[in-house]
């Protein structure tokens, strides 16, 4: 099954937005995560429209986070890229006829709403200044590690 990687993807290219002095362009983003600039826009879009970032057009200008991270959640970000699905575990069709597909879907159901649920708490309790801060450290451990092996 393919992974749904839209939530890390606006995470990543948040924290490098947060580390920035100026705005990123669409093409700046990509590459980052070697994507497409069209699928930075589209997700700009949402988290432009939920306050997160704003753009500026001509030159100098680019994706610049709106409000400071440490008052954006990775709730936020979550809600703001549309709620893309977390658990994908079910029934081969929407609708089936096999009473084993409903027993199946029952048993697991309550589980995941209720993993559902601690996640989405977990996320509106961790911000882009916490990401931020932890890539900071990782950053500087790295820098200090190739200092001592003479690189």
């Amino acid at each position: 099954m393919k992974r749904n990687s839209q939530l890390a993807q606006a995470l990543h290219a948040l924290i490098h937005m947060a580390e920035r002095d100026g705005p990123m362009t669409s093409d700046e983003i990509a590459a980052c995560f070697d994507t497409n600039p069209v699928v930075v826009r589209r997700t700009m879009a949402g988290l432009r429209e939920a306050g997160a970032v704003a753009s500026g057009g001509g030159r100098g200008g680019g994706w610049k986070l709106q409000r400071p991270a440490a008052s954006i959640s990775l709730l936020d970000v979550y809600r703001a890229i549309g709620e893309p699905e977390i658990f994908h575990v079910g029934p081969r069709a929407e609708v089936s006829p096999c009473l084993v597909d409903h027993a199946v879907g029952d048993a697991m159901g309550p589980a995941f709403e209720e993993a559902e649920q601690l996640l989405l708490k977990r996320l509106s309790e961790i911000t882009l200044s916490d990401v931020a801060a932890d890539f900071q450290r990782r950053a500087a451990r790295a820098k200090k590690g190739r200092r001592q092996h003479g690189t």
